[in-house]
């Protein structure tokens, strides 16, 4: 089973880009997580992790998720090879996103996307308590 789970804040915007030929969106970005414990300096660690998405997730990451936001990424360790121009070879280690939820409101109390529009919550950080009112109807059990 190849499944990893990481909590963390980007680090930049997500970066979208488009396959040649197909055209199929791909997006990347660099996720923060903080080490569980203090390092000799005192300070906390992180390990920065590279994420990319594709299709629709992709375009859904790129609108909606900006620099600083918390999100929590699941999917697979991929690892994978390719020779640099002097000729040498590199690998590189990322996660493949299959999943990312937003974990956080942006500062100006609204998602992130660069519309405007919340898309992302269920009301505005001063009345919004994190839980969603459900009806008793609405509860399979």
């Amino acid at each position: 089973m190849n499944k990893a789970i990481l909590i963390g804040r980007l680090t930049k915007d997500p970066e979208l880009k488009f396959t040649t030929g197909s055209g199929i969106a791909v997006a990347t970005f660099t996720l923060a997580v903080d080490r569980p414990y203090v390092g000799q300096s005192g300070q906390k660690e992180a390990d920065f992790i590279p994420i990319v998405c594709w299709r629709k997730l992709a375009e859904n990451v790129a609108n909606n998720l900006q620099k600083g936001r918390l999100v929590a990424v699941s999917g697979a360790i991929q690892t994978r090879k390719y020779q640099a121009q002097d000729g040498t070879n590199r690998y590189v280690t990322e996660i493949v996103a299959d999943s990312v939820q937003f974990l956080e409101w942006s500062k100006d109390g609204a998602s992130a996307n660069r519309g405007g529009e919340g898309s992302q919550g269920f009301g505005n950080r001063e009345t919004d308590t994190g839980f969603m009112p459900v009806e008793d109807d609405d509860i399979p059990f």
